[in-house]
């Protein structure tokens, strides 16, 4: 990371892994900047419209190259870092799959076009950082993030001899300008005696703060800001601030490699922008501007958040490193008890002991619940004198109770815990206020919507066959996965009948829709292949008998249909389609084909549609593929170079097993994007016993 960094004049830089097994990338590197400023970013999912995530999915390098650029693309990231700076992601690949990506950011002064020399580092960087991981998975000890992103100091400056460091250092005695140098992290390292002087406090007491947390005039987010901006896009940043009661103060700030050098001066002048008499602006919750920006991020990212299991991953993966708690947990109430519904940093005896308590228990997290006001205790003494004999016993020092609150309706609490006395200023109880306030909305959204998920699986899987059908010599394996969005009900459907002594009939379309009216259809259409098929008439016969039925039923809705029927005796399939995807056909050999059937018209829209019947051998060992568009459909690709590629899938496949086969193929996570419609997918092969 570093060498690639002082190879391109990057400025930041961040490095991501993606643990085996799981879907969201951690930061496990931080170079140029500080773990506040990085905390939104400390857990990312891979399908997160953030550029690490997308240069990973995409498997090449994401470029943007201005302030307009990222709030278009990405404005999750823009409105949390609203400042001038030029970005790049590039993905780390082990053994063809993504395992990391490296973030490098530039000062708003670099070329607006990534050099092919900089494309050249950041593939070497990542190539490089892939066989670290390869070589430390083959020892059996693979690199994994820590709780916490490792801070990389920038290389140490040059070494001044004695006589320099004092002559630098009388220099800075006698300057009557203020001087003062600030870290990566914006503590204060260095300041003279002129600088304490002007801002009236004692050098030593500052040593090791942060300005706008150790001075109370400089806590308006305001000025954070400005450091921030300074340090992200490398760019030098004046502000001035009033001392009270009446003294102005112009800071200059010079960012570097190593951190801030901060320029204080008199500025008399600006006592026109606000009269003496005017008091100074109330302080704002710790952290300032970064608490601020984290509030921010949070609400942009729960308004994108679906279900419960989302709400609890995107809480603890924003509060815990952005807010400082040690440990957090979510609980909603369910039936008279407080039910955890996730949690973060703490034990699980701790979480066993204090899920489903009652109501009415007395213990903390109930009785904020009940009476709406949070409760906040410094220390376990405060926690004893409280709640004797309900006292929380988890091996943390201070907490936070915070009623979660929608619409007047109670629905749960969040818990704030730290692992060491904390004393919650007024400021501070205002932000966690604020903050339960954005997660109760968010989960009360997320309850309502696993609700009617529930509900319309539970419909979905109603209108499914529960079992097909037991034919003999032929081995079948279904699979349906819903759209990763919406309510998970759609239209898509397949069915396998028995059709006569050594025969049988199998069908998979898809309605048009998702909802509830798609799936009532679906039903229908399914029912009514169901019952032609045991007529044994042909495929093409079939299909044009369910058209004319939906033009009956005058849904305006269409629907796209296949309809095979096995000859197992003559180890032949007769295949008719109307505008369904073409099925795939993977011979005893492996050879691989995809079917190339004469198209028909939608059902649903013409009456006298006709549908041709084509005839194709089907040797025993070999597998028949039918399957929904959902599982070759992907935003902005070709569907027929998608199909193909499922084709290749189906001839590289080794499972031998049918079932193991379906699970392979209809496998999300190998398509690398989430998946947006319904897949229904039935795999039928002849064994010739």
């Amino acid at each position: 990371m570093s060498e690639a960094m002082a190879a391109t004049g990057a400025s930041m830089g961040l490095l991501y892994l993606l643990p085996p097994g799981e879907r969201v990338l951690r930061l496990a590197v931080v170079v140029g900047v500080s773990r506040r400023i990085a905390a939104p970013w400390a857990r990312v999912p891979l399908e997160a419209p953030i550029p690490v995530a997308v240069a990973m999915r995409q498997r090449r390098i994401v470029w943007l190259a201005s302030q307009e650029e990222m709030a278009r693309r990405y404005p999750r990231v823009g409105l949390v870092l609203p400042y001038d700076f030029r970005l790049a992601a590039a993905p780390i690949l082990t053994s063809g799959s993504a395992r990391g990506g490296i973030v490098l950011l530039w000062p708003s002064a670099h070329p607006t076009q990534l050099s092919t020399h900089e494309r050249h580092v950041m593939g070497a960087s990542c190539r490089s950082a892939s066989r670290v991981l390869r070589q430390a998975a083959d020892t059996g000890r693979p690199l994994l993030p820590g709780d916490e992103p490792r801070l990389l100091e920038p290389g140490p400056p040059r070494e001044p001899g004695p006589a320099e460091a004092v002559a630098a250092f009388t220099f800075l005695e006698r300057l009557p300008d203020g001087c003062c140098s600030l870290d990566v992290e914006g503590r204060i390292v260095l300041l003279n005696p002129a600088a304490a002087a002007l801002v009236g406090a004692d050098a030593e007491s500052l040593l090791g703060t942060r300005p706008w947390e150790s001075l109370p005039w400089l806590h308006d987010p305001v000025f954070e800001d400005r450091y921030r901006a300074a340090v992200i896009a490398r760019q030098p940043t004046t502000f001035t601030a009033r001392r009270p009661p009446d003294t102005w103060l112009s800071f200059r700030l010079f960012p570097g490699e190593g951190g801030v050098s901060v320029h204080i001066t008199p500025a008399a002048t600006e006592q026109a922008l606000q009269p003496p008499d005017q008091p100074p602006a109330e302080a704002s919750p710790p952290g300032g501007a970064a608490a601020l920006y984290h509030l921010t991020h949070l609400a942009a990212v729960l308004s994108e958040a679906v279900g419960v299991a989302d709400v609890v991953e995107l809480v603890a993966d924003q509060l815990v490193p952005a807010f400082g708690p040690g440990a957090m947990a979510l609980l909603t109430a369910e039936e008279g008890r407080l039910h955890i519904v996730g949690h973060r940093g703490f034990g699980a005896e701790a979480m066993e002991r204090s899920d489903a308590v009652p109501l009415s228990s007395g213990a903390p997290a109930a009785r904020v619940l009940a009476s709406g006001v949070p409760a906040f205790f410094a220390s376990a003494a405060d926690l004893e004198r409280a709640h004797a004999h309900n006292a929380q016993r988890d091996g943390m020092s201070a907490w936070a109770f915070l009623p979660l609150t929608a619409s007047g309706r109670p629905i749960g609490t969040l818990v704030l815990a730290y692992d060491q006395p904390h004393s919650f200023t007024s400021p501070e109880r205002a932000l966690f206020t604020s903050l339960a306030g954005l997660i109760a909305q968010a989960l009360d959204r997320a309850r309502l919507y696993d609700t009617q998920r529930h509900l319309a699986h539970s419909l979905q899987t109603g209108l499914l066959p529960h079992s097909l059908a037991r034919i003999p010599s032929l081995e079948v394996a279904a699979r349906y996965l819903p759209a990763g969005r919406g309510l998970d009900i759609g239209g898509d459907f397949y069915d396998l009948v028995r059709s006569g002594p050594g025969c049988a009939a199998a069908a998979i379309g898809d309605v048009q829709g998702h909802n509830t009216t798609a799936a009532a259809l679906m039903g229908q259409v399914r029912t009514a292949v169901h019952t032609h098929a045991t007529g044994g008439a042909p495929p093409g016969e079939i299909l044009a008998r369910t058209n004319r039925l939906l033009i009956d039923l005058d849904t305006g809705l269409f629907t796209s249909c296949l309809y095979a029927h096995l000859d197992l005796a003559r180890n032949e399939v007769s295949l008719a389609t109307a505008g369904h995807p073409p099925p795939l056909l993977r011979h005893p050999d492996g050879r691989t084909e995809i079917l190339d059937l004469p198209p028909g018209l939608l059902l649903g829209i013409e009456p006298g549609s006709a549908y041709s019947t084509v005839r194709v051998p089907l040797e025993p060992g070999s597998v028949l593929a039918l399957y929904t568009d959902g599982l070759v459909e992907v935003p902005g690709a070709d569907i027929g170079a998608c199909t193909a590629a499922l084709a290749r899938r189906l001839a590289e496949a080794t499972e031998s097993d049918l079932d193991a086969l379906a699970d392979a193929l209809a496998d999300p996570s190998a398509r690398q994007v989430p998946v947006t419609d319904d897949i229904a997918l039935l795999l039928l092969r002849p064994t010739g016993a």
